[in-house]
C-alpha cells in the first residue's frame, strides 16, 4: 500500500491546517502517525486513493511524498504484535518505523510497517502466510 507523508512546518496551527484541508478535500483518514523534529513534522496517513489525494494536496502547495508500506493484520491480544514482529525478525526483516490501529469490527489490529528491504518482507509474508 502507499502512505502519504505530509511535511509540516513545526509551528502553531500547521497540523490543524493540514487536517482542515484534508476534511475540505473530503479525505477520510484511516490511520495516522505524527513525528516531529525541532523545525518540522511529518504527518503520515493512510487514505483511500493516496495518489489522487497527493495530487490534490500538491495543487494546494503541500509538500507530500508517497511511500510504499506494508499493512499487516495482527491478533488484537496481549503479545499479538510481539509475536508477529518476532517472526519477521527471524526472517531478516528490518523495520524502519511502524504505527498501528484497531478495527473492532474485525477484532484485529493492523500495523503499518515501513521496512528497509521490500523483497525480504515479501518473502517473509509469503513464508509466514501473513495478511
Amino acid at each position: 500500500m502507499m502512505q502519504l507523508s505530509i511535511f509540516l512546518e513545526n509551528a502553531k496551527g500547521r497540523l490543524a491546517d493540514a487536517l482542515n484541508l484534508l476534511a475540505e478535500l473530503d479525505v477520510n483518514i484511516r490511520a495516522l502517525s505524527l513525528a516531529d523534529t525541532k523545525d518540522y513534522g511529518v504527518l503520515r496517513i493512510m487514505v483511500e486513493n493516496p495518489e489522487e489525494v497527493a495530487d490534490k494536496l500538491r495543487e494546494r502547495n503541500c509538500v507530500v511524498k508517497l511511500t510504499p508500506v506494508w499493512v499487516l493484520k495482527v491478533p488484537d491480544s496481549p503479545g499479538g504484535l510481539a509475536g508477529v514482529l518476532n517472526e519477521l525478525v527471524d526472517e531478516g526483516v528490518i523495520v524502519e518505523y511502524m504505527y498501528a490501529f484497531v478495527e473492532k469490527a474485525n477484532e484485529q489490529a493492523q500495523v503499518v510497517l515501513r521496512v528497509r528491504d521490500s523483497a525480504v518482507m515479501q518473502a517473509a509474508v509469503d513464508k509466514l502466510k501473513l495478511q
